[in-house]
């Protein structure tokens, strides 16, 4: 773990007192909408203080500047590619164990951190940030949250230094919302399971070592016939199909993989077998929560171009800014992050705090940001004129994204 970082280390051995009380208006809520779970966190968490926050999310600013510069962010959304040198930099710097705990590496945090770093990560690159949370939370957070001791000790250390490259594996191309009618199958066989299918829109596919893959281990049993697994992807009859060409995130490797007879031995089934639906909807709150951070970098990244520029831009002798019409419209992106930011760090807040995860708010949380990120991006555009039309500046990455 990079030095710089030690004091985040701190934060996990402050003494548990501090845990803020369950208030009585969490508790009315109904248990469908509202869980308590304390085990969503590393050993010997304790909530991050304000200042804690801050000065991680100056470490992430610092390692953006001098690691994903505007070019650097620019080459990898035209090269169609993600950076690889990138992960063991992430690793070096503790990024990649937010939510981990620090007997493997991690650095034993929670959400609000986990959100800030995928916030100024995706400030500087959408598609860096992308790949980075469906690592760090898709697929590093998972086994945090449901591997055994044993698959957390063989495989989070190296998922954690950036020598190894995760993701999860769930949609197909017939079924995404619908995880039920998914038809990878898992067969029992003589000390694990063979794997055949094929799955769709695998963020870090084309790349990835280790996938969480969930099959259908009873393909009469509904929800409770799905499995989750750890698949190694060097096991024989695993490939990545094609990668794929996107509009957006195309820094963000995605690609249609492939399982021909993938033998699975029984340790690395991930939870317990048919109990897939329960692993993946468990950390699907916490998943949307974190991935809200990204609109968020992606708002205050349009912001970063659209103020200097409404400033040195000259019109009628005077810079574009002292229009009202501009000016409108900067408040408006400005006050659309803010709302955004409230909303997404509220609700980490309350995770991190007091162990409650609230379904309709992870939900909303990543709902409100990415529509508000969409129209200020849009904003962004008309605020450059001709130039938010020409690759040379970042808008219309920050548009795709």
């Amino acid at each position: 773990m990079a030095s710089s970082f030690r004091f985040l280390s701190r934060a996990a051995s402050r003494p548990a007192a501090r845990r803020l009380p369950l208030s009585s208006a969490s508790i009315s809520l109904p248990a469908v909408q509202t869980r308590r779970h304390s085990c969503k966190h590393p050993k010997g968490f304790e909530a991050p203080t304000t200042q804690e926050l801050d000065e991680l999310r100056e470490r992430v600013q610092e390692f953006t500047r001098r690691e994903i510069s505007e070019e650097v962010a620019a080459r990898t959304d035209k090269s169609n590619a993600f950076p690889n040198e990138m992960w063991p930099k992430l690793g070096e710097a503790g990024f990649l164990g937010i939510t981990a705990d620090e007997d493997v590496g991690g650095l034993a945090m929670g959400y609000q951190a986990h959100a800030v770093v995928m916030e100024e990560l995706s400030r500087a690159s959408g598609s860096i940030g992308l790949s980075y949370a469906a690592h760090s939370q898709l697929c590093v957070n998972q086994i945090q949250l449901n591997g055994s001791p044993e698959q957390k000790k063989r495989y989070l250390p190296g998922l954690i230094a950036g020598t190894q490259i995760g993701a999860l594996a769930m949609s197909e191309s017939g079924s995404g919302s619908d995880v039920v009618s998914m038809r990878t199958s898992a067969t029992k066989v003589d000390g694990g399971y063979l794997l055949n299918g094929s799955k769709m829109w695998i963020t870090n596919g084309p790349d990835a070592h280790l996938i969480v893959v969930y099959a259908k281990t009873d393909p009469q049993g509904g929800s409770k016939g799905i499995t989750a697994f750890l698949v190694e992807t060097g096991a024989e009859g695993f490939s990545c199909a094609r990668k794929l060409d996107k509009m957006g995130m195309r820094g963000s490797n995605t690609g249609e993989l492939a399982l021909d007879g993938v033998f699975v031995p029984e340790a690395n089934v991930l939870g317990n077998v048919n109990g897939g639906v329960r692993v993946l909807m468990e950390g699907l709150d916490l998943e949307r929560l974190v991935l809200s951070a990204g609109p968020l970098g992606i708002m205050q990244a349009a912001l970063d171009v659209a103020l200097p520029f409404s400033h040195q831009r000259r019109q009628f002798g005077s810079p574009i800014a002292h229009n009202q019409l501009v000016q409108g419209k900067l408040a408006d992106m400005y006050t659309k992050l803010q709302a955004s930011r409230a909303y997404t760090y509220g609700t980490a807040k309350q995770v991190d705090e007091q162990g409650i995860i609230r379904t309709q708010d992870c939900a909303g949380a990543i709902l409100y940001a990415a529509e508000r990120a969409t129209e200020c991006t849009l904003d962004c555009i008309q605020l450059l004129g001709g130039m938010g039309y020409v690759e040379e500046m970042p808008a219309s990455r920050l548009l795709r994204e």
